[in-house]
């Protein structure tokens, strides 16, 4: 998601995160969606409730800030959330910490609030689109 491609004639790489962010307001909310493959698997591996939440927190930055047009898709080229939160998974895996798991009702709460975010994102993305169209078909003569 996050370096897929390599940018021709350069060492720089980019992944379908900022390419689904082409597509406004859907695009970042499936970018979240497709995200949080790597927050299941962490859940598997018994994260602690602290680096569950970090991860959480990379992809709804990630998402939000993505969501600004044009900006928004550069901020998803460079935060890169998805290698972030597979560093942090990553790290758990090596030395897993003493700290609290993240229990059920945990994860169920953490699972919600992507989703509500998800689900906000399309809606105003879809508010916005809706709005700009209108604007546009009263601006032509």
């Amino acid at each position: 998601m996050d370096e897929g491609l390599r940018i021709p004639g350069t060492q720089r790489r980019i992944g379908l995160d900022p390419i689904l962010g082409l597509v406004p307001g859907v695009g970042d909310a499936a970018g979240a969606v497709l995200a949080a493959a790597i927050l299941v698997e962490a859940v598997r591996r018994d994260i602690t409730r602290f680096a569950l939440v970090r991860m959480a927190a990379n992809v709804a930055l990630d998402a939000l800030l993505g969501a600004v047009p044009v900006l928004g898709d550069l901020f998803d080229a460079a935060w890169k959330a998805n290698l972030r939160n597979l560093a942090l998974l990553e790290r758990h895996i090596a030395a897993p910490a003493h700290a609290k798991r993240a229990d059920r009702f945990f994860v169920l709460g953490v699972a919600v609030a992507l989703v509500v975010l998800c689900i906000g994102m399309m809606v105003g993305g879809a508010v916005l689109t809706l709005w700009v169209v209108k604007r546009l078909m009263h601006a032509v003569p």
